[in-house]
């Protein structure tokens, strides 16, 4: 018969010298599977295909996240596709004119290029979800004009989309440059056998290739991609809590909607914080900046280094009126010369005596600076 630590052992497998148990083992074989189809499938997955692989592991967010970021870290993009992406975008005309006010807010004169751009996708006649399915399907016969059909016919979803991400440090029209470059992306890898819109899919792609962009380019000190992606979860959640209790929420509150240690979210806070720059002016005149009311804590304040200075030249004349046995003593045991106080036995030793000798020279020098003609001179700083 077999015994228990035999059974125990028989689901093992080692690694390296490590014994990996039954989990450890499943979660590289799911993930191996993951790699695999990712491959076959243009280095796309889905994260429903995360969860569905995993659905035996009882994963947590951030292990969610090291998997999504080990999957990246191989070229492979991860989707986050509903159709509720769908609900957040509004009439296509209505976008349209709401672009074109935009562009006015950013001093685009009439005669831009750009804006001339803007109406003519607006003559764009849209697509029929049979139509997209259409071209996909001759898109897979190598059909390049059916790609490029597709392509044009969704370009006012690029305007839409990029409109929200304005005013975060980029120009309007990089939003829309950046986002038709997802728009392509989405093309090339569109599949119409999962039973998506294509404006569904596409959305995604836009949402990824602007958001990355912002990262690269828009923020002085660069956040990965999925860093931004999970800092963007976390500032909906908080938005939604803001709503909810009508209060800023506590980190604590935060990271039980994110299901999340507090300790990340805090970090995640952290990372987000935009620097800002000691030249902002400052005042409704803004002939001041921001640095000039920063306290440099490296530098000494002038009133008291002034006064530590009279200080040492009046101790130094003090300990001058004692011998120099009696000088090196205090001057050891108080920490005046390095900052280092010393014991009693760490002098005794350095001058070769008892501990009790130096006790002795310690009382009788400490004596001579109490006597009156000495202590006056140093009595006026001990209220500094």
């Amino acid at each position: 018969m077999e015994s228990a630590d035999a059974a125990a052992w028989r689901g093992k497998k080692e690694i390296g010298g490590r014994i990996l148990d039954r989990e450890e083992q499943t979660f590289g074989s799911q993930l191996n599977i993951l790699f695999q189809k990712a491959e076959k499938n243009k280095n796309v997955l889905e994260m429903r295909e995360i969860r569905e692989a995993f659905q035996d592991v009882s994963l947590t967010p951030v292990q969610l996240e090291r998997i999504v970021s080990m999957l990246e870290a191989r070229n492979i993009d991860v989707l986050t596709v509903s159709d509720s992406m769908d609900e957040d975008l509004s009439d296509p005309e209505e976008e349209m004119e709401s672009a074109l006010n935009l562009m006015d807010s950013e001093n685009v004169s009439m005669e831009d290029p750009v804006r001339m751009y803007l109406k003519e996708i607006g003559k764009i006649p849209l697509l029929k979800p049979e139509e997209e399915i259409e071209l996909a399907k001759r898109m897979e016969q190598g059909d390049e004009s059916a790609k490029r059909r597709l392509s044009e016919a969704n370009l006012r979803l690029t305007v839409s989309i990029a409109k929200r991400y304005a005013g975060r440090g980029m120009q309007f029209l990089d939003l829309i440059q950046e986002g038709n470059l997802g728009l392509i992306k989405a093309v090339d890898k569109f599949d119409y056998r999962k039973g998506y819109k294509f404006s569904t899919y596409a959305t995604w792609w836009i949402r990824q290739s602007i958001t990355r962009a912002i990262a690269d380019q828009a923020r002085t000190i660069r956040i990965p991609v999925h860093m931004v992606e999970t800092i963007n979860r976390v500032n909906r959640a908080r938005r939604a809590l803001l709503q909810e209790k009508g209060r800023e929420p506590t980190p604590e509150e935060v990271a039980h909607r994110m299901e999340m240690p507090v300790e990340r979210i805090l970090e995640i806070s952290k990372i987000s914080q935009e620097p800002v720059s000691l030249e902002t002016p400052i005042g409704e005149e803004e002939d001041s900046h921001l640095g000039d009311f920063i306290q440099d804590e490296h530098i000494p304040i002038p009133s008291e280094e002034a006064a530590h200075s009279l200080l040492r030249e009046q101790l130094c004349e003090v300990m001058d009126t004692l011998s120099e046995r009696e000088q090196k003593v205090l001057s050891l045991r108080f920490g005046l010369l390095d900052g280092k106080p010393h014991t009693l036995e760490e002098v005794g030793k350095d001058f070769q005596v008892t501990r009790e000798r130096i006790r002795q020279i310690e009382a009788k020098a400490l004596r001579k600076l109490r006597h009156p003609t000495r202590s006056r001179k140093l009595r006026d700083f001990l209220d500094m």
